[in-house]
């Protein structure tokens, strides 16, 4: 989850987001989904990253329109899971008892990882308080039986570096009747495992240990080449990674580090 909000409630959680048109109602992932064909098992054949950031930002215009619990209510699977300061906690009771703020967070998605049968995706991106804070997020989704993704884990943090970068842009943007502003729309960067053949399934094993770790948890896609992995350590870190299977082997293709304070450890 995302946002101050849900950080000064959970001291933990955050959010991000997006502009769109009016017709997001009409976008894949919101509503009865994108018209893909539902047969039960051979549901989520194939790997579609554009209706899972479809899905995000809908999610993202949801929250303005709707409320921001509402919309995280709306978007969460069965079993969902918000990855606080003190763990992973069960997002339907807590979600239930929450209140929409009168200003949601907002955010948008920066890339997306798929399954190659698209079961499972991940995505990441930035979100921004209403206080001016912004800061990064990840959010594992599951493709349902109906066709429509929906999220079953969010982890985000609040990052110094990107909310001085972000403040100083604003900063500097022209004002005045007679400016002209034009904010180029940030390309959304998408990859998808490469898909095994059926006598040599992937066998996706989980990253290294911490020697201080407090609990752990992984899943990965139904065809095995996805696979996502969260960590809960004794000094109140979080991390979280994912690996892809590509030419053949597993590789690790993001983390996301919070720090005990609760702030996004930037990429070295």
């Amino acid at each position: 989850m995302r946002g101050g909000s849900a950080v000064a409630a959970l001291a933990t959680l955050t959010l991000a987001a997006c502009t769109m048109g009016p017709d997001y109602k009409n976008m894949p992932g919101y509503g009865q989904g994108s018209g893909e064909r539902i047969d039960g098992s051979r549901l989520g054949g194939y790997a579609n990253p554009s209706e899972v950031a479809a899905t995000d930002i809908a999610f993202s215009r949801a929250a303005r329109d709707e409320g921001q619990w509402t919309a995280f209510r709306r978007f969460a699977a069965d079993g969902a899971v918000i990855h606080g300061r003190n763990g992973p906690i069960d997002a339907d009771p807590w979600l239930a008892a929450q209140d929409d703020p009168p200003a949601p967070v907002q955010w948008t998605p920066t890339a997306v990882w798929s399954s190659c049968d698209g079961s499972v995706a991940v995505t990441q991106g930035k979100f921004a308080e209403p206080e001016g804070q912004w800061g990064y997020y990840v959010t594992v989704w599951e493709r349902q039986r109906d066709g429509r993704y929906r999220w079953v884990y969010d982890m985000g943090a609040p990052d110094d570096q990107l909310t001085a970068a972000e403040n100083a842009r604003r900063d500097s943007t022209p004002t005045g009747e007679n400016a002209i502003v034009i904010r180029a729309i940030e390309a959304i960067e998408g990859r998808v495992a490469d898909c095994p053949s059926a006598s040599a399934l992937p066998d996706p094993r989980p990253p290294l240990v911490p020697v201080d770790l407090a609990a752990e948890g992984q899943n990965s896609s139904r065809d095995r080449t996805l696979a996502w992995n969260w960590s809960q350590l004794n000094t109140g870190r979080r991390l979280f990674d994912v690996r892809l299977f590509k030419d053949g082997k597993f590789e690790t293709v993001f983390g996301f580090e919070v720090d005990p304070d609760g702030k996004h450890v930037p990429d070295q």
